[in-house]
């Protein structure tokens, strides 16, 4: 395959979309009351999903991009705790990192001079590819647990 089209591939990947719901779609028009409600018993809430999702995604690149990354501890610094109140700005703060974290995810598999099948140069028992296809992969599972979860509460519209 020329590099250029499985940069091309990768990168639609990452932002979602074909045969995997992206993070737009999948938080279009939900009712804000249903961000922290608990749709199926046992589960978490929507905002825990995705503020999952920000945080393991920004662990990702960070790992990939600073040799001095330090992973949170597993799994308490991967889940975040349910506030009793979510402000509206915690919300969108969550969105817009998850947001900025995927466009520099973008940015790094377009970049030419990134040998993704090379080993990171301070992990080189990983590649580039593997952390976006981790990234691509674990976004495109728990995004899908957004939308099962919003049909749950019965506030998704296909």
């Amino acid at each position: 395959m020329e590099e250029s089209r499985l940069r091309d591939e990768l990168a639609s990947l990452l932002n979602g979309g074909q045969a995997h719901v992206d993070l737009d779609k999948a938080i279009a028009g939900l009712q804000p009351e249903n961000r922290t409600k608990i749709a199926i018993e046992g589960e978490r809430s929507i905002w825990e999903v995705l503020e999952h999702i920000r945080i393991a995604q920004h662990d990702i690149l960070q790992y990939v991009l600073n040799p001095d990354w330090r992973s949170p501890a597993w799994p308490s610094g991967y889940w975040p705790k349910l506030p009793a109140n979510l402000h509206e700005k915690e919300w969108v703060a969550t969105v817009k990192g998850l947001k900025a974290d995927l466009e520099e995810f973008v940015e790094l598999v377009r970049n030419p001079k990134v040998d993704l099948t090379a080993g990171i140069p301070h992990s080189p028992e990983h590649t580039f590819l593997r952390e976006v296809l981790l990234a691509a992969d674990h976004n495109a599972y728990h995004l899908g647990q957004v939308v099962a979860m919003r049909k749950a509460l019965s506030d998704w519209q296909a």
